[in-house]
């Protein structure tokens, strides 16, 4: 069954990858990074899925940004772009 999904991906034109087993919310990533989590919500509203952050849907309608550890890696490449705009603005 999983080998006719493979290749019905492949068909597709689908990229294909493994599956994250786990995610870090934003909070958790500022407190790693030692940055201000709005500060990362920032760069965080121009990342994709692709780039490893997702949105998690919690009760009462609320959800927060997570990131895959693809995607803290992603967000610190990020991070030098976003503070040079900072400064020149």
């Amino acid at each position: 069954m999983e080998l006719a999904s493979i290749h019905r991906a492949r068909r597709l034109g689908r990229l294909i990858m493994a599956a994250p087993s786990y995610v870090f919310t934003i909070g958790r990533v500022a407190e790693m990074l030692g940055e201000d989590e709005q500060w990362l919500q920032t760069i965080a509203d121009d990342m994709e899925p692709e780039d490893g952050c997702l949105t998690v849907c919690g009760t009462d309608d609320r959800s927060t940004t997570a990131f895959t550890p693809f995607g803290i890696e992603r967000l610190k490449e990020l991070m030098p772009e976003y503070r040079r705009q900072t400064d020149e603005g």
